[in-house]
């Protein structure tokens, strides 16, 4: 029997599970599966299962561990072990399928007499909400027969996972808010803060100024006496001498002449 074979016979078993499981609404689903053609157990357990009940977090594998034991006088092969989520007996519509989850091949031969624990792993991406749980077995006798045996057939609670101050995601989004929050605040205090409080002059840049003048020495400055009477000018020279002619340079200084003198008259 190839492995096609035994896919299309694990999927049309597995909804056949189902459907009988949900007709017979006084068998109890928690039991383990029990068939008349193999004297097989299976329990399921969730290790990482809380009191509240089954939780399937999103993102996250959950582990289920299938205990298999095998009471036959022949050994028996675990071929796959695969499930499917459902929509639970209480929605306004009839039970659908809502995905079915990876189904795992194993191989595994459990000898006669001895029990065997299996770990089966999924992980789901759906909205929060109460989905009915099923899993499932196929398992070959000595001869290759197969048989599909229901492992688990209960309700389950899918939710979001915890988040916390320290994810990477959670930081950059903090980081992100703040920069937004700070640019948003910059822009109203230049917008319409500053207009309203004008900025004074400040005094530091007229002291600048007056420590910058140059002071002038006494002793270099000369006196000019004008119309308005006497000023006083600085030696410093303003005015490039080079291409003054000598001659303007140095003119000669104008006599004073007494008041009270008279000009001598000229021999006749």
């Amino acid at each position: 029997m190839d492995l096609s074979h035994f896919l299309t016979l694990f999927l049309l078993s597995l909804r056949a599970a189902v459907a009988l499981a949900k007709d017979q609404a006084d068998e109890d689903t928690s039991a383990p599966s029990q068939s008349p053609n193999l004297a097989v157990k299976i329990s399921t357990s969730f290790p990482s299962s809380e009191i509240f009940g089954i939780k399937l977090i999103n993102g996250h594998p959950t582990q289920a561990l299938l205990s298999v034991a095998n009471d036959e006088p022949q050994p028996i092969n675990v071929v796959f072990i695969g499930g499917s989520l459902w929509t639970t007996d209480f929605a306004i519509q009839p039970p659908q399928i809502v995905r079915n989850l990876t189904t795992t091949r194993y191989d595994v031969e459990i000898p006669a007499g001895e029990k065997e624990s299996i770990s089966y792993s999924f992980a789901t991406e759906l909205q929060p909400q109460d989905l009915k749980l099923n899993l499932a077995v196929v398992l070959t006798d000595s001869e290759g027969a197969a048989f599909t045996y229901q492992a688990f057939n209960e309700t389950v609670s899918v939710v979001e996972p915890d988040t916390s101050i320290f994810d990477p995601q959670i930081i950059f989004l903090y980081l992100f808010l703040l920069a937004l929050f700070a640019g948003t605040i910059y822009f109203i205090y230049s917008t319409w803060i500053t207009t309203l409080f004008p900025q004074k002059a400040k005094s530091g840049r007229a002291k600048k100024s007056t420590h910058g003048a140059k002071k002038v020495d006494p002793t270099d400055q000369v006196s000019v006496v004008g119309a308005d009477g006497p000023a006083v000018t600085s030696s410093a020279k303003a005015y490039d001498e080079s291409w003054i002619p000598e001659g303007h340079l140095n003119r000669p200084g104008a006599k004073r002449v007494k008041s009270g003198a008279r000009p001598k008259s000229k021999a006749g």
